[in-house]
């Protein structure tokens, strides 16, 4: 059987990636999840991760190559598959390429529901299989998932939800509280009609979703919890300050490369589009209003191990080992710690997120 190996869509607005490297090379054995290529698109660069396992039998696109999203850059099969089965996928999917213009991928359906007189907006990748939300964390949006959601959902119905105030939601977050961004997560089942969920939460995220478990045990199949706030430990106070206050990409670029353990992975383009957030009107309150829900002085004004405690479900936690905005500060000995990554841990090291959400 052959496999194609596609170019990923990583965020709504990608229409192509270049392929900066190639990791594996015709002939190499590989299983599901070992790196195969560097991907740059126009927002940040990523490891695309084997699909299936297999003999990597052909490379499609070379390195250096721009390829629409959708299109087969190289081909998985086993090694009795005949090599004349191989050539005529190999010639249409070039062709394909060469054309410009791949069918058939059009990337997460999104849409908006009402929750408590507030647009929430989101995006959907699966058609069927268990429903997992993921929510993001301060100053994030749907689109930071974007190297896990194609993965996840495979074989699962995946949302990836847009917080108030953030991304294209209402830009109201009322008191900011976490009772409120909880029950924003809840009022986001009821509009789709979901009656259990497996909740992913990053960061603010993370406490917003054990606080949604704690209201409604009885919605939450599953919590998985990547660097959640309110777990003890330090908090970067100068980031989140900094990132609210910055107005300029000079001012902000250097307290996103807090974000990553490879400072690199901050990109002007990732920096532009969080300034163009940061001017929508409204945005400014928000995020104020928020640092209030984090920060209690210079430490971290959430208890969500208190709210945790309260709740009997499955719980992962996942955490980046060289984290610099919520380092690793809590004892409990289930933390899955991730080497070479830093607080956006699904960012850039989204294989071992994707794993700990499907164990």
């Amino acid at each position: 059987m052959i496999r194609p190996v596609t170019m990923p869509k990583w965020g709504l607005s990608m229409e192509r990636g270049r392929i900066t490297a190639w990791l594996a090379a015709d002939g190499d054995e590989v299983v599901t999840g070992d790196d195969l290529a560097e991907i740059d698109t126009d927002k940040i660069a990523g490891t695309l991760e084997s699909p299936g396992s297999g003999v990597l039998r052909c490379v499609v696109a070379a390195a250096g190559e721009d390829v629409p999203v959708g299109g087969t850059i190289a081909l998985l099969a086993d090694p009795e598959t005949p090599a004349e089965e191989l050539d005529e996928a190999a010639r249409q999917a070039r062709q394909e390429i060469d054309a410009g213009a791949i069918a058939g991928d059009e990337g997460p359906v999104t849409g908006t529901v009402e929750v408590d007189g507030r647009s929430l907006a989101y995006a959907t990748l699966g058609t069927e299989g268990d429903v997992v939300v993921l929510v993001h964390g301060y100053g994030g949006d749907k689109n930071s998932w974007l190297f896990v959601q194609e993965p996840l959902a495979e074989h699962r119905i995946v949302h990836a939800l847009d917080l108030p105030g953030h991304g294209e939601s209402t830009k109201d977050v009322g008191d900011g509280s976490l009772g409120t961004l909880a029950d924003a997560v809840l009022g986001f089942l009821d509009a789709l009609g979901v009656e259990r969920a497996h909740l992913v939460g990053h960061s603010l995220g993370g406490a917003v979703v054990v606080a949604a478990a704690a209201k409604a045990p009885h919605r939450v199949e599953k919590l998985t919890l990547l660097a959640p706030a309110g777990f003890g430990g330090p908090v970067n106070a100068r980031y989140l300050r900094g990132f609210a206050t910055a107005t300029s990409r000079r001012e902000l670029k250097p307290h996103l490369a807090a974000l990553f353990a490879d400072p690199d992975l901050v990109t002007r383009r990732l920096a532009d589009d969080l300034l163009r957030y940061k001017r929508l009107d409204g945005v400014d309150r928000v995020l104020t209003t928020l640092l209030g829900t984090l920060l209690d002085g210079d430490a971290q004004a959430i208890d969500a191990a208190r709210l945790l405690s309260t709740v009997d479900v499955p719980v992962t936690f996942v955490w980046g080992r060289e984290d610099a905005v919520l380092p690793p500060g809590t004892t409990r000995p289930d933390v899955e710690h991730v080497d070479g990554a830093g607080h956006l841990v699904h960012l850039e090291a989204p294989g071992a997120v994707v794993a700990a959400i499907t164990r």
